[in-house]
């Protein structure tokens, strides 16, 4: 059989394959058995070992139990730091301090933002972006699934205080059609009633008021430190610099101070959900 040479050291996408190849042959498996093993093909397989089709979160999971793995050794940690080379700049850093914090101060535009939408309506987003060929199915995925990891470092014994400001435009644009939309718009309600939250919608109507153009999330720790993380299309910034931040944290609290009340914004997302205007 004419077997591929690998070089650990192309990419880490490389390092990965390589590991997985000399792990299987070190136990004697052959791609078929371990293909049985994680419910995956041998094509499959192979591509993996040959980085020539991305390890997935799934994939590296069902990898780690195939091989009995646990602790700092695994697929799946290794699978996070190949992942890492594919998010924007500054995002890997800012999720390790977001499972941590004590307070969060998110504001978006568009979308509801990651942390309050639903399974659904995060998987209408991840398709989409499928169908615009912008990400694999396989990213889709993965998008998803770590979307779900996010959320769930936030349900701890002690929760942090999550406040959100969401443009008007993130309830006005329908996504997903009228059975995911209802749902996220009674997450969002539900979300407003938690003890731990505040919800408010920038309207339209404060015009100039709006004190960002951009997505910003602000993390506060423990020690009482401030970080941000702002992105564009195709940039994100994470600063953890005091002199850079706070003049972003009070302009988030100038912003909270123009927009709707939770009781108002709890009133409109139930007109929207009633499908009034």
């Amino acid at each position: 059989m004419n077997i591929k040479e690998l070089n650990p050291d192309a990419s880490l996408r490389a390092a990965y394959g390589a590991r997985l190849r000399s792990m299987r042959e070190a136990r004697g498996w052959t791609q078929d058995h371990l293909a049985d093993l994680m419910g995956y093909s041998s094509v499959h397989i192979s591509a993996v070992e040959t980085a020539r089709k991305p390890p997935t979160l799934r994939f590296s999971r069902s990898a780690d139990r195939a091989f009995g793995l646990e602790g700092a050794d695994t697929f799946d940690r290794q699978w996070r730091e190949l992942r890492q080379g594919s998010l924007l700049e500054g995002f890997p850093e800012y999720v390790g301090y977001e499972g941590r914090a004590v307070e969060l101060r998110l504001y978006q535009i568009g979308i509801i933002p990651g942390l309050v939408q639903t399974p659904e309506y995060a998987r209408v987003l991840a398709e989409s972006a499928v169908r615009r060929g912008a990400i694999s199915p396989e990213q889709a995925l993965e998008r998803v699934d770590f979307l779900a990891e996010r959320q769930a470092a936030l349900e701890r014994s002690r929760p942090p205080m999550v406040m959100v400001v969401m443009d008007e435009s993130c309830i006005r644009r329908w996504v997903g059609g009228d059975e995911v939309m209802e749902a996220q718009l009674d997450r969002l309600i539900k979300f407003a009633n938690r003890p731990n939250t505040v919800l408010q919608v920038a309207p339209f109507t404060i015009g100039e008021r709006r004190a960002f153009n951009l997505p910003v999330n602000l993390l506060t720790m423990a020690d009482r430190s401030v970080m941000c993380y702002a992105e564009s299309q195709a940039q994100g910034n994470f600063d953890r610099e005091q002199t850079s931040v706070m003049p972003v944290l009070t302009a988030y609290h100038q912003l909270q101070a123009e927009v709707l009340s939770q009781a108002e914004t709890v009133a409109m997302i139930s007109q929207l959900r009633k499908g009034t205007p």
